[in-house]
């Protein structure tokens, strides 16, 4: 994918716009949750920076994905959570303290964790010749600014002008959703004269990924003693990843830029809507239990 627009301009706004929703959402109590009760918090923590990643790696080497399909497959597993679980989350009556908890500070430690997964992927999958450094100073400049200030304003208005952000909370909401396509959509019409050859090379890594990580994330609440709603906001903050953000780091000129380690995000957050939607749907058979057993 050359620079364009597309790349240049509207894959960080529209990132922007997408942490700008989560910041609005956010308020500094639900940081709280990780001094309330560690033990889910960190569970999810680790399993999200550490497990999945590892799991991309066992993949990409096991079903030997030719190395831009593998850079881009470990690259979609260090892009943990975003508002999207928090949505899927909502409707899978979920945990939301714990979710939003896990979002916000995954949000934080990736500046740090996804240029170093990302340089040792390329360097293990990539020849000699071919190996691309994503520039770590780089990223995380940038990933500050279409991560962390976006969001941190967003809990800035809703602290100080509650009014305001009320009445921009369903906007942004709104316009984040539409972005959230358009950017998935965008990757896959660029690379759409191959979209069908790459779904055939990673659609099997990407489903097993996906499913992988929420089997992790379920296990890992039932180590760590969780229970029902706790165990479902680990599900899916674990198993569903951030794809936008993927694919705007693989597709920045001042980044990898790479259209081909963008195509394992846009797929995957494509089967992602499909599992976020078996979630909806235990959590919502959860909830008609729980409220047989009390009628």
């Amino acid at each position: 994918m050359e620079a364009n627009i597309f790349t240049q301009m509207f894959l960080p706004f529209a990132l922007a716009v997408i942490m700008l929703g989560m910041g609005l959402s956010l308020r500094p109590a639900n940081f709280q949750q990780l001094w309330l009760t560690p033990k889910p918090v960190l569970t999810g923590l680790s399993l999200q920076i550490i497990a999945i990643p590892v799991l991309a790696f066992l993949l990409a080497w096991g079903l030997q994905l030719p190395p831009e399909l593998a850079v881009g497959l470990v690259l979609i597993a260090a892009c943990p959570g975003g508002p999207t679980s928090n949505l899927i989350a909502h409707l899978a009556h979920a945990d939301m303290a714990l979710s939003i908890s896990l979002t916000a500070l995954s949000s934080l430690i990736v500046i740090l964790t996804l240029p170093l997964l990302v340089n040792l992927s390329s360097h293990l999958f990539l020849g000699e010749g071919q190996y691309v450094a994503l520039p770590v100073l780089r990223t995380i400049v940038q990933l500050l600014i279409i991560i962390v200030l976006p969001v941190s304003l967003g809990m800035w208005l809703k602290a100080c002008f509650p009014q305001v952000s009320k009445v921009c909370v369903r906007p942004v909401k709104l316009l984040s959703s539409i972005f959230l396509v358009v950017v998935i959509a965008g990757a896959l019409v660029t690379e759409k004269d191959r979209l069908f050859g790459y779904f055939m090379v990673i659609g099997l890594g990407a489903v097993l990924l996906n499913a992988g990580s929420m089997l992790v994330g379920y296990l890992g609440g039932k180590l760590a003693g969780c229970r029902g709603a706790q165990i479902r906001s680990l599900t899916i903050e674990v198993g569903i990843q951030n794809g936008t953000l993927g694919i705007a780091i693989a597709t920045s000129p001042l980044l990898l830029n790479n259209s081909t380690m963008a195509i394992p995000s846009a797929i995957y957050s494509l089967i992602m809507f499909a599992s976020g939607g078996l979630m909806i749907l235990w959590g919502y058979r959860s909830k008609q239990g729980k409220e047989a057993k009390m009628a």
